[in-house]
């Protein structure tokens, strides 16, 4: 297991790909909707 193995984290890295092993960056909502909505 190393730079070439996909299913691991250093080697999706190395892809530059994203999985269970390696998730993305998942954006956090500044603002809550339910604030929003009161305003």
């Amino acid at each position: 297991m190393g730079r070439g193995d996909v299913k691991t984290k250093k080697g999706k890295i190395f892809a530059g790909s994203f999985g269970k092993k390696r998730p993305a960056k998942v954006k956090k909502n500044v603002a809550p909707k339910a604030a929003a909505a009161k305003a």
